[in-house]
């Protein structure tokens, strides 16, 4: 009986694999999908480009979304034979994952607020308790009711009127970033007849409890140009608009400042801010330019006691200094120096408290927290003791504190929130993030900050993690991560998800390249503009690097990047593809100079200042010289996994779509590409935590089945 079973067994068993093999025979038989070739010439500056793939920018089309669907199918047929492993992939990962977790309280205006995930839920619900922790649980939004029907689902926005009756938030139902904005009555339930259509989701109460303010944006662009007075129980309609943006390059929003005196229109470009005050008490007056736009001064605001904390570069503090001027004699002549400008420290933020001004400083690539009692004396930095970590203020809404909420993590360690007392310097871990399944020790893993040596001698950080039983012998597979444009510093952090590769042998990196803010403002300065190429020739050297050290091999090394990333990816597969076994491109800008020229695209003219206005030709011509979708040619390239969001509303679905169909027709060589498109988000991709984690497991998976990792 037992032989009789276990031949049966053997049967079943070489069956699926029979099965499976056939499927892989099948799936290397599948073509890949031929986009049509429609010539449009595109004429600038008396130079003709022929973009044989411009059709694909219409959105309404049904061959458009045949096609995109036709590329997901294609996908899904040649990774048949990956689809059980990507399921282990998402259980993996969904297991180390608290699914009964909630976040630290904190506390602000008589309730404690907290955000707590029950088991088995996507979304989030947002609660608050009555003056203590053991006070009744009150939920004022439970997403998962909320999201039924809906295959994307994002509130945002949340925010609480003075006398704590009501919550105005913004929905958003489609990934476009484009909410409805609506007011509950917390005592009540309901939800008001008041309806806001087509704005960025966040609004601020004046302290009358009856009037909000919104921003609303360009229907076209998404630009957001338009602040608006709102008055409780009144139609949209009826609303008063407050200030209107003319210039196109510049966004607008709206917030209230910590000391709750005054609500604040910011204004910015990518060079120059300007923001607007009004009492918070009178909501119907008029709002004060705090200080004219001049066009490089970048300032933002913080308001204590009778004056205001002002952070800007004024008098080229490249770095940024903070200055200080009364609240009632606001311009740029009356501001005084307080914290100077250093040549080697980047001025990052500040938390004003009654006795402490906390700063948020940059130095050698590192993240420093500064205490600075009023008296003037004993400031003082928080130690920390490691190269690969990221250290942050987190939510700090009470002034009269001594108690300082900070937030801490590494590439190996989970992250944390902790309450420093600025006074006795004594600290409370509240909460370590806890990664479920038994497995993870922190201490199998070995962190490293290295540099690598630019084309032209400048010296780029790696920040990296990897199990330590791997050897530096070349055999290793290396996921090298950057991003690298508009000023935004990649820290060093913890993710439970990533701890799939390391434990199947994966190098984890982050290339801190020019054109983040990593080393410093004029770090971000020398990865744009005219200074582009140095963000794609930083990773590129940043690859050479961890070759050369033999932490991995080129037919070993991926790359990954999105969004402006992604126009990264692009660029760097043009330049230096044999480098490269694989490569993620996360909705990837990579048709820049189209996109530039068309101003109706979200984005592009508040933009001008981080690329350059092709309408000028000597930007044309420099962006021309790097444009990804321009730029390739007939040559071998790296397998490439490229994904996007239909209703993106950043970089518009199209320019990867356009991407992987030029590259089908150019690429001279066997290696796999695949265009994956959400078609029911946008720009961050699905909307629920567990969702989020399939997209996850599809990147994995095709960086494993590369490795021929297949458990």
């Amino acid at each position: 009986m037992k032989n009789s079973i276990r031949l049966v067994l053997l049967c079943v068993i070489f069956a699926l694999t029979i099965t499976k093999a056939k499927a892989q025979k099948m799936a290397e038989n599948i073509q890949a999908p031929v986009a049509k070739i429609i010539p449009k010439q595109l004429v600038k500056h008396n130079d003709t480009r022929i973009d044989n793939y411009f059709w694909l920018n219409e959105r309404e089309n049904p061959e458009v979304i045949s096609y995109l669907n036709q590329e997901n199918d294609y996908y899904n047929a040649k990774t048949a034979h990956t689809k059980e492993f990507q399921t282990e992939l998402f259980e993996e990962m969904k297991a180390r994952i608290k699914e009964d977790d909630q976040s630290v309280p904190y506390f602000y205006n008589g309730y404690f607020y907290l955000t707590r995930y029950e088991k088995g839920q996507d979304y989030p619900i947002y609660t608050r308790k009555k003056g203590n922790l053991t006070a009744p649980e009150e939920i004022l939004f439970n997403c998962n009711e909320l999201a039924k029907g809906h295959s994307y689902f994002q509130l945002g926005g949340m925010s609480i009127s003075p006398n704590n009756k009501y919550a105005s938030f913004g929905v958003d139902t489609k990934g476009r970033r484009i909410y409805t904005i609506q007011i509950k009555n917390l005592e009540t339930g309901e939800i008001l007849s008041d309806k806001i259509e087509n704005v960025t989701g966040g609004s601020v109460w004046a302290n009358d409890n009856a009037t909000i303010f919104y921003t609303q944006q360009d229907k076209v662009t998404l630009r957001a140009d338009k602040v608006f007075r709102h008055k409780l129980g009144t139609d949209a309609k009826s609303d008063v608009l407050v200030f209107d943006e003319k210039d196109d390059t510049f966004n607008v929003y709206v917030s209230k400042e910590k000391s709750r005196k005054y609500i604040v229109i910011g204004s910015g470009s990518t060079l120059t801010s300007e923001y607007r005050i009004l009492d918070a008490d009178k909501p119907d007056g008029e709002f004060k330019v705090f200080q004219p736009r001049v066009r490089g001064l970048e300032y933002s605001i913080s308001h204590y006691g009778d004056s205001f904390y002002v952070l800007t570069n004024k008098d080229k503090a490249t770095n940024f200094k903070l200055m200080k001027t009364p609240e009632n004699a606001t311009s740029k002549d009356n501001w005084k120096d307080l914290i100077p400008h250093r040549k080697d420290v980047l001025l990052e933020g500040i938390e004003i408290f009654k006795n402490y001004l906390v700063v948020e400083e940059r130095s050698n690539g590192l993240n420093h927290i500064r205490i600075m009692p009023w008296s003037g004396k004993g400031d003082y930095y928080l130690p920390f003791d490691n190269e690969t970590y990221s250290a942050y203020t987190t939510t700090n809404v009470d002034f009269d504190t001594d108690i300082l909420r900070y937030g801490y993590q590494s590439m190996a360690t989970p992250s944390s929130v902790i309450d420093f007392n600025m006074t006795t310097k004594t600290k409370e871990v509240l909460k370590e993030q806890q990664v479920l399944g038994g497995k993870f020790d922190k201490n199998s893993y070995i962190e490293e900050r290295v540099w690598a040596t630019a084309t032209d001698g400048t010296k780029v950080p790696i920040s990296m993690v990897y199990h330590k039983s791997i050897k530096k012998d070349g055999k290793n597979p290396l996921l090298l991560y950057a991003y690298g444009s508009y000023g935004n510093t990649m820290e060093p952090y913890f993710s439970s998800t990533r701890l799939t590769l390391l434990d199947r042998g994966f190098v984890y990196a982050i290339a801190h390249i020019r054109g983040g803010e990593d080393l410093g403002r004029q770090w971000y300065e020398d990865g744009k503009l005219f200074k582009k190429k140095n963000t794609f020739t930083d990773f590129i050297d940043c690859s050479k690097f961890v070759i050369q050290e033999k932490y991995t091999a080129p037919e070993h090394l991926y790359a990954e990047g999105g969004s402006a990333g992604g126009l990264l990816m692009g660029a760097v597969v043009n330049m230096a593809p044999e480098l490269y076994n694989g490569v993620i491109a996360q909705v990837p800008f990579v048709d820049v100079v189209t996109t530039m020229l068309d101003d109706s695209i979200p984005l592009t003219t508040g933009e001008y200042d981080e690329w350059g206005n092709p309408n000028d030709k000597k930007y044309y011509d420099y962006m021309l010289s790097y444009s990804p979708y321009d730029n390739v040619k007939k040559q071998k390239y790296p397998n490439l996994f490229v994904s996007t969001g239909l209703h993106d509303s950043q970089v518009q679905y199209w320019e990867p779509a356009k991407w992987v169909a030029k590259l089908r027709t150019m690429k001279k060589d066997e290696t796999v590409l695949y265009l994956v498109t959400n078609m029911d988000a946008g720009h961050g991709g699905a909307s629920g935590r567990f969702e989020s984690l399939k997209e996850l497991a599809r990147e994995f998976s095709f960086l494993l089945d590369l490795e021929k990792i297949k458990k």
